[in-house]
């Protein structure tokens, strides 16, 4: 399977909940067709981009994987989707990221990490003046048992809260694909060294190993990225 690049939208809307309330309604089959598309979620958030019980309803996010960074531009540029989110959005920010390790799944589907190769023309290193200064992004996403949810959300809060703060962290983000089950963190990192010392410390470190030792998950998937470019606005921070 050819390497995957994943196309992450995230959007503030001016209090057009009827049209972001539409692009639920319509799911992923309002993109059926779209040339390449592997996978596509619409996605919830938290109050205010953050990551408790408590939902937004201003602010919402897309989710894409595409089999070539082609088709994943073309849509990023083209797609009437994207420009209506562009349009209505108060602030909006995009991410072009390609897989650099991971493990698990979305609905079934895994990522093939990008070779390092530098004979690979998608490679980050290879990218020219879009290089973003940020050294990776992660997304973090699981499926939870409902049984375990009340489980789950009690260690998960004090370490999404860290999240927030964690130094080095440049965006972070919490996105759902229904709620309370079904769960995404996506975050973008000044080093794997910023990201690494948040991972394994505090509450995120004892969120992770309840988790698993008590198998909170029915499907997860974590995966590590390198930026091919970030563009837009996100709670007043610009990129690219």
């Amino acid at each position: 399977m050819d390497t995957a690049v994943l196309l992450v939208l995230i959007a503030r809307r001016p209090g057009q909940w009827w049209w972001g309330l539409g692009r639920y309604v319509l799911g992923p089959r309002a993109l059926r067709g779209v040339p390449g598309l592997r996978l596509c979620k619409v996605l919830g958030s938290g109050h205010e981009g953050g990551f408790g019980l408590r939902p937004s309803w201003d602010r919402q996010g897309l989710l894409c994987v595409f089999d070539s960074r082609q088709h994943a531009e073309a849509f990023a540029e083209q797609h009437p989707a994207v420009q209506g989110y562009r349009q209505r959005a108060r602030e909006c920010f995009m991410a072009m990221l390609q897989p650099t390790s991971s493990r698990g799944t979305w609905s079934g589907l895994g990522l093939q990490p990008a070779s390092t190769n530098a004979d690979n023309p998608d490679y980050p290193a290879n990218s020219g003046s879009e290089q973003p200064a940020a050294a990776m992004a992660t997304l973090t996403r699981a499926s939870i048992r409902p049984l375990a949810a009340w489980h789950f959300w009690r260690h998960a809060a004090p370490s999404q809260a860290d999240l927030a703060h964690a130094p080095g962290c440049l965006l972070a983000v919490g996105l759902g694909e229904a709620p309370l089950l079904r769960q995404a963190t996506f975050s973008i990192w000044q080093s794997v060294a910023d990201m690494e010392r948040y991972a394994h410390s505090g509450a995120h470190q004892g969120a992770i190993r309840a988790a698993y030792q008590g198998g909170f998950f029915s499907e997860s998937m974590f995966t590590r990225f390198a930026p091919l470019w970030l563009r837009g606005t996100w709670k007043g921070q610009h990129f690219g």
